[in-house]
């Protein structure tokens, strides 16, 4: 089977290709996205921190100098609200947007919300266990950290409920040669999510509170635009990644009941646990770069204006850096997994993320004497973010 990212079979299974890859072929030519694949760790994460790469090459071409198509007009309030946002801008603009929103991520700050988090996610779980299961996804992935990340921006309760489907439907731009419908939703939700962002931001310069949008307002040097890309960037990787990795990561349970009977029977490993399942199947398989610079990779000239696609996906199982990769250990010692990227664009939002999961994994091993199975899960369409559908589970007990 060929890398091909919208084959479903390939979705889903796509492991014994990166093992191809990385043996035969570590920087290859993909021509239907006309990218630069790469699928071993040490290039991967060597190219994630080369400054002569970026998220983006607006800072210093045009379209035209990159041989790129200039973007439709009904695209424009997708960008707008994207490129606002630090994750697709370079320094000087991306040091400081990071600067000022990295105040409300500190380790104390963030671990000062564990007894919240344990708390929303005890109550999802209990919901959960008392009606006897379902849909894991909908009913504990997704609320937990979206009503994490809507309590710190203050979201009004509400409100929340829109919040979900915005994202959704704003990372459907992110997939691979995305279809026009994808366009035009993602421009949609982006349009209307920044529309809410700023009259919320309107109001709480009026009348701040203690939550983040309020101190946000409170930032002469920010803009109106860098609030609201400051805002939809939190949501989106505030909570894409949590709700793919429980997804993810108790599939993968299900897929090796010993290393689940190890978790029940010693939470003392839940955090290695937890580095271990992004690992096993990291949520975000692809992550894109622009080469800026001339570079060269196992002898391979890359030229600027490319675009490389690092396989995360690949990276994390490559048998270089990790013994027996394609095994699931919930207690790996050794984890340099690249899941949260690396490099000045590492993930700000990593800590959080990990108490989250922490915590819902915990409770759900706390109020579950016997999680089973209902069905096997399938994969939704998209590679780039990858996830299930749902994950249908009973309690027994």
């Amino acid at each position: 089977m060929p890398f091909d990212p919208w084959d479903p079979d390939f979705v889903a299974h796509p492991y014994r290709v990166y093992d191809e890859l990385r043996r035969q072929a570590p920087v290859s030519y993909f021509e239907p996205t006309g990218q630069w694949l790469v699928s071993r760790h040490a290039d991967v994460n060597a190219l994630l921190r080369d400054r002569r790469l970026g998220r983006s090459y607006l800072h210093v071409a045009t379209h035209e100098e990159f041989g790129r198509p200039q973007e439709p007009d009904f695209q424009e309030p997708f960008w707008r609200v994207i490129r606002a946002g630090m994750l697709d801008v370079e320094p000087p603009v991306h040091t400081r947007l990071r600067r000022l929103v990295s105040r409300a991520f500190t380790p104390r700050m963030v671990e000062s919300l564990r007894p919240r988090v344990r708390a929303i996610a005890e109550r999802l779980v209990a919901a959960y266990a008392d009606k006897g299961g379902g849909d894991l996804i909908a009913e504990v992935a997704e609320p937990l950290p979206v009503t994490v990340i809507a309590e710190m921006l203050g979201v009004p309760d509400q409100d929340r409920h829109l919040l979900r489907p915005w994202s959704a439907d704003i990372c459907l731009m992110y997939e691979l040669n995305p279809g026009s419908q994808a366009q035009h939703t993602a421009a949609r939700a982006a349009e209307e999510f920044a529309g809410y962002l700023k009259s919320l931001a309107a109001r709480r310069r009026r009348a701040p509170g203690d939550d983040l949008i309020s101190a946000l307002t409170q930032i002469p040097e920010l803009t109106e635009d860098e609030l609201v890309g400051t805002c939809v960037l939190l949501l989106n990787a505030g909570h894409e990644a949590t709700v793919n990795v429980t997804g993810n990561g108790w599939w993968a349970l299900f897929r090796n009941p010993g290393e689940l009977q190890r978790l029940r029977e010693d939470r003392s490993l839940l955090p290695t646990a937890v580095e271990e399942l992004m690992r096993w199947d990291t949520p975000l398989q692809m992550f894109e770069r622009w080469v800026l610079e001339d570079i060269e990779v196992h002898g391979v000239r890359i030229p600027r204006g490319s675009e490389v696609a690092l396989l995360f996906g690949s990276a994390n199982r490559d048998p270089a850096v990790f013994d027996d990769p394609d095994r699931l250990d919930v207690g790996r010692a050794d984890n340099p997994h690249i899941s949260f990227g690396a490099g000045i664009h590492f993930c700000l939002g990593a800590p959080l993320a990990r108490i989250e999961l922490i915590e819902s994994f915990g409770a759900l091993l706390d109020r579950a004497p016997k999680l089973e199975l209902r069905q096997e899960p399938t994969w939704k369409p998209g590679y780039v973010i990858r996830g299930l559908r749902s994950l249908e589970l009973t309690f027994a007990g």
